[in-house]
């Protein structure tokens, strides 16, 4: 298990260093002047030229980086001119309302999709069968930002339910968390639902069944169980992209998380923040890839480190 735990970070190392850099060419590609901003369009070409020294950009790119990296290294993303801080800790201190938003969208998703596939399973075929189905494409190809808008209009003008912005109490985080829950919900459930079907195939549903087991004590224990490691799997990689979806969510709901943090400061040029905002990001989904990892392992025996 140990050295399967140093592969899985020496790879995590690689992914978050191409990371790094991806974000640290694009952000410096991208049209418009960091220190203009910094001072406006009246500043003097003195005033300019000193912003840009003070951040290092005058010297050349590849200059740039190596610095750039040495202090990635050290554990210093730079500061943020805009926010007046450290850049790191900037995202960190949006990075719990995130996670709020990504861990209720996954229970709605579970709660839902879980049983959905259940019952599909049961009578495949049938017209829960079909609606789900029918669902699950109609959820993945509905672009999540329209389906925010839709439900804003529908329970927070129309049918004044619930509020649109984190400003509006606890059940703000209603809202966005089922808009980023709702295109996997009817995905999950095929999922379940596919999986148990071939679960049901198998010789040790067909020997409960002949002891007399009853078809609901055979699908929600024995079938249910044997399901659990791909769940378990596609559970942690949700968990992922719903942080790495609620960027866009996060704008349109108004919601302070690192998504709505990370939109301003591309538009304001604070490659400190977007650079640690994208690290962040990527750290959490490789960790939450080596935590399903590990957990396949521990709930599968026929399953080692060395074929994880």
């Amino acid at each position: 298990m140990g050295r399967f735990l140093l592969r899985r970070a020496g790879q995590a190392l690689i992914v978050a260093w191409g990371a790094v850099t991806v974000v640290f060419l694009v952000v410096r590609v991208v049209p418009g002047d960091p220190a203009t901003l910094i001072l406006g369009p009246d500043a003097s070409p003195a005033q300019l030229a000193s912003v840009r020294a003070d951040f290092g950009l005058d010297e050349p790119l590849w200059r740039q980086y190596l610095a750039h990296m040495g202090e990635i290294l050290r554990g210093d993303f730079g500061d943020s001119w805009r926010l007046g801080g450290g850049a790191m800790g900037a995202v960190l201190d949006r990075f719990p309302a995130t996670l709020t938003l990504a861990v209720l969208a996954l229970v709605i998703t579970l709660a839902a999709g879980y049983p959905l596939g259940m019952m599909c399973a049961r009578r495949p075929g049938g017209i829960l069968d079909l609606l789900v189905s029918t669902g699950s494409l109609v959820g993945q190809a509905v672009p999540s930002f329209w389906l925010g808008i839709v439900l804003i209009l529908l329970f927070a003008r129309q049918l004044n339910w619930l509020p649109s912005t984190a400003g509006g109490g606890p059940e703000a985080v209603i809202l966005p968390s089922v808009t980023l829950a709702l295109p996997f919900v009817g995905w999950l459930a095929r999922l379940v639902r596919n999986g148990a079907l071939e679960e049901s195939g198998k010789d040790y549903v067909r020997t409960a069944r002949a002891k007399g087991t009853g078809e609901g004590a055979v699908m929600y224990v024995h079938v249910a169980r044997n399901i659990a490691l791909p769940v378990v799997t596609v559970l942690g990689l949700l968990m992922g992209n719903f942080i790495a979806n609620a960027v866009i969510i996060e704008v349109v709901f108004s919601w302070p998380g690192i998504g709505s943090l990370m939109v301003d400061a591309i538009t304001n040029r604070d490659y400190a923040v977007v650079e640690a905002a994208i690290v962040t990001i990527t750290v959490s989904y490789i960790a939450l890839n080596l935590l399903v990892d590990v957990l396949c392992v521990a709930l599968d025996p026929r399953l080692t480190p060395e074929n994880a």
